[in-house]
C-alpha cells in the first residue's frame, strides 16, 4: 500500500490541559483555537465547569471561549474521569484553594499513582487526605509556602502541579529533575509573562507579587504524539508520500523523530513557525526500511507516549531494538510495559519485558493475531498502524479508547492510503 496525501493530527492533549486551566485562573475571557477534543480534554473542562468557571462548548473546528472567575465549589466531587493530567495538575491549582475538594475518576485513573504529586504539595502547606497512593482523595488547600524540589522521576505532571501550586499560592517554587521532561508549562508560564526562568538546570517561577494572568488568544498546535501513528504507518508503507501539517516540534517532544531517523527513516520539517511559544512545522513523511537502535534513560521523558507505536516498528525493523528504563509504563492508562510485549507476542513478533527495559526483535512474516488494548488509546492507535501492512490481519479487542486523544483517528488512518 503506498501512502499519499494531506493529514493533520488533532490539537496537542498536554497544551490543551494547560490551556484550559491558565485561561480558567485568568479574569476575563480568553479563546483557545485548535484544542483536543478528546475525553481526557474534556474532563478537564467538566472540572473547571465544576470550579465556577465558564467554558463554552468543545468541537470540532470550533474557538473555545473560557471566562476565569474565582473558583467557587459547586460540586463536592471533581471526576476526572481517565485523565491523569486533569488529575494531577488540578491538584496543584486546588492546593492554593481555601476550600475542599475530593477528586476520583474512573478505575484506571483510581490505580494511577498520585503521591509523586501530593507529597510535594504537602510540603507546601495544603491538607490532603488519601487512602493509599491513588484517587479518590480529599485536599484542602491555603496559604501556602515557597518550595525547592527534586522530581524522584522526570514527570511534567508533577512539574506542572507545582508550578500551578506556586501561581495559585503565589510563592516561589523551584523544581530539579532527573532529565528534563516536556516544558509546555514553562513556556506557556514565558508566554504569559509569569515569573518564570530556568538557571543552573532548575526551573524557578517567581511570582511577581500580583496574581492577574492576563487573558489571551493562543491556537494549539497538532499533538506530536498523535502525529507519531501517522508517521509510523508513513514509514511503514510501500511508497508514497504523507504530509502532516500543523505538528508541534517541542524539543522535548520530538525524542520519537530523533530515534526513528537512527532507524533509518528522515522525517522532514517545513515551514517552521510558532504558535503561542511553540515551534510548530509541516512534516514530510516516506515509507524506509528500519534498523534495530537503542533507546536510552535520558530519552524516554521526549518519547513516553510513542514507545507502543515505536516498539511497534522495531517489531518491523532489523536486529533487536532496546528500551532503557520504561518502567513508568507499568503505571499509564493499563500495564502498558508488559502489554506492549505480550501483544507484539501475539501477533507474531518476538517481545520481552526484562526487568525494566523493554526488547524488541524484527520479524519478517506480516502480522497476524488478537490485541488486548486494555482500553488503552496508544495501545490500539500502534497496533492498528501495524495492521496496515499487507498480509497483516490484527483484530484489537476494542477501538472506543482512540477518543481519549484522537477521536478522528480511523479516519485519518484511511485516509493516508487514500
Amino acid at each position: 500500500m503506498k501512502v499519499s496525501g494531506i493529514v493533520g493530527p488533532p490539537g496537542d492533549k498536554s497544551i490543551s490541559h494547560r490551556v484550559l486551566m491558565l485561561a480558567a485562573l485568568a479574569h476575563g475571557t480568553s479563546e483557545l483555537r485548535g484544542l483536543l477534543t478528546g475525553a481526557d480534554v474534556k474532563s478537564t473542562a467538566r472540572v473547571l465547569r465544576q470550579l465556577g468557571v465558564d467554558v463554552s462548548a468543545i468541537g470540532e473546528g470550533t474557538a473555545v471561549r473560557v471566562t476565569g472567575k474565582r473558583l467557587t465549589p459547586h460540586a463536592a466531587r471533581f471526576h476526572c474521569g481517565n485523565s491523569g493530567t486533569t488529575a494531577r495538575l488540578i491538584l496543584g491549582i486546588l492546593a492554593g484553594q481555601k476550600f475542599p475538594a475530593t477528586l476520583t475518576g474512573d478505575a484506571s485513573l483510581r490505580r494511577r499513582p498520585m503521591r509523586r504529586v501530593t507529597e510535594p504539595l504537602r510540603q507546601m502547606g495544603a491538607d490532603i487526605s488519601e487512602r493509599g497512593d491513588g484517587l479518590p482523595l480529599t485536599i484542602r488547600g491555603g496559604r501556602l509556602r515557597g518550595l525547592s524540589y527534586t522530581t524522584p522521576v522526570a514527570s511534567a505532571q508533577v512539574k506542572s502541579a507545582i508550578l500551578f501550586a506556586g501561581l495559585t499560592g503565589d510563592v516561589p517554587v523551584t523544581i530539579r529533575e532527573p532529565y528534563r521532561s516536556r516544558d509546555h508549562t514553562e513556556r506557556l508560564f514565558a508566554h504569559l509573562g509569569l515569573g518564570i526562568h530556568e538557571r543552573d538546570g532548575a526551573i524557578i517561577f517567581e511570582p511577581s507579587g500580583h496574581s492577574n494572568i492576563p487573558t489571551f488568544q493562543l491556537s494549539v498546535p497538532g499533538d506530536p504524539s498523535s502525529a507519531a501513528f501517522l508517521v509510523a504507518a508513513a514509514v511503514l508503507a510501500e511508497g508514497g508520500e504523507l504530509l502532516i501539517e500543523n505538528v508541534g516540534v517541542n524539543p522535548t517532544r520530538t525524542g520519537f523523530l530523533v530515534v526513528l531517523e537512527r532507524m533509518g527513516a528522515h522525517v522532514e520539517r517545513v515551514n517552521l513557525r510558532d504558535e503561542g511559544g511553540e515551534p510548530v512545522a509541516d512534516l514530510v513523511v516516506r515509507p524506509a526500511q528500519l534498523r534495530e537502535t537503542e533507546v536510552s534513560a535520558a530519552e524516554i521523558p521526549t518519547l513516553v507516549d510513542e514507545v507502543p507505536v515505536l516498539a511497534v516498528l522495531a517489531s518491523r525493523a532489523r536486529g533487536t531494538t532496546v528500551f532503557r528504563e520504561v518502567g513508568e509504563l507499568r503505571v499509564k492508562e493499563s500495564n502498558r510495559l508488559e502489554l506492549i510485549a505480550s501483544n507484539l507476542r501475539a501477533v507474531g513478533a518476538r517481545a520481552e519485558a526484562q526487568g525494566n527495559d523493554l526488547h524488541v526483535d524484527g520479524a519478517g512474516k506480516p502480522a497476524r493475531g488478537r490485541v488486548e488494548t486494555a482500553a488503552d488509546h496508544r495501545l490500539a492507535m500502534a497496533f492498528a498502524v501495524l495492521g496496515t501492512l499487507p498480509g497483516s490481519d490484527v483484530k484489537l479487542s476494542e477501538k472506543k479508547s482512540v477518543a481519549i486523544s484522537y477521536p478522528m483517528f480511523f479516519r485519518d488512518l484511511r485516509r493516508c492510503f487514500e
